[in-house]
């Protein structure tokens, strides 16, 4: 009997000390999400293409079709999505339908907050500071962050998402730089503090971004080792939302361009809104 009463208070103890735990990651994403908010600008310039005029023509392309002359540049983009995320690898993908919601702030940060549907549920959120999931709500499987290793990974993912659903944040300023690589490619580079990452944009004729493409500096590998590959993305469905041009649906993974990829991430888009814009 002493040994059940002690067991049962030492489980009661453990998830109290796990419901406090995901109290205190809750507030943290809010806290992040609330910070990145208050950075849109609340009196913002509007998009003129004399702006880019001086960009490789794939560059200028990218950004007359993305954003319409007049358009307030608002750089801080909030997505929400479904989808489906993979928990497997390439020959058995493991694939989990998914709800998330992001807010994009580039160059300073960002959050994914993600929960799957059916099978082991798993939730939780990453950002430019942790990788924080759960299964069941509750039980920790992931808690990374704060090293320069995720630092930088990190980095690599948002810079990279700018380029899909916030293009205001990738127009030419300190920190932000472009140059042609191809006919219908162009490469920007983000710089904040130690941190650079650059990412490669391919448009159609008429400047559709229908790839990014970059090195990324991840684990995601057999070795686990941290090391640059190749990540990508493909986007599709282009809508128009207050004056801006973005997908609404994107497919995205490791090992881009190799036998080796398969897209992990596969993103149907809900709803696009500027954090802070009536």
């Amino acid at each position: 009997m002493k040994f059940l009463i002690v067991s049962t208070l030492v489980l009661a103890l453990g998830l109290l000390a796990l419901a406090l735990l995901l109290v205190l990651d809750r507030r943290a994403d809010r806290a992040e999400w609330n910070r990145l908010a208050a950075l849109q600008p609340t009196d913002p310039v509007r998009f003129n293409p004399e702006m880019v005029a001086d960009l490789p023509e794939p560059a200028r392309r990218y950004f007359t079709f993305a954003i319409q002359p007049g358009t307030p540049l608002l750089p801080i983009t909030e997505i929400e999505m479904t989808g489906q995320f993979s928990l497997g690898i390439k020959d058995n993908p493991a694939y989990q339908p998914m709800q998330a919601r992001q807010i994009l702030a580039v160059p300073h940060g960002f959050v994914w907050a993600m929960r799957t549907r059916g099978g082991m549920p798993v939730s939780g959120s990453d950002s430019g500071s942790w990788t924080r999931f759960r299964i069941l709500g509750l039980i920790p499987v992931a808690r990374l962050g704060g090293d320069p290793d995720h630092t930088r990974s990190a980095f690599g993912r948002y810079a990279g998402e700018a380029v899909i659903w916030a293009p205001a944040a990738l127009l030419p300023r300190a920190g932000i730089s472009w140059e042609g690589v191809g006919d219908d490619t162009a490469r920007v580079t983000v710089r904040y503090g130690d941190l650079t990452q650059s990412v490669d944009v391919t448009v159609d004729p008429e400047g559709r971004p229908v790839v990014a493409s970059f090195q990324r500096w991840s684990n995601a590998n057999p070795d686990k080792v941290h090391r640059l590959q190749p990540f990508g993305a493909t986007m599709s469905d282009f809508r128009q939302v207050s004056g801006y041009r973005l997908p609404f649906h994107v497919e995205a993974g490791n090992m881009f361009g190799t036998e080796d990829y398969f897209p992990f991430f596969i993103a149907n888009v809900s709803q696009i809104r500027f954090a802070g814009a009536e």
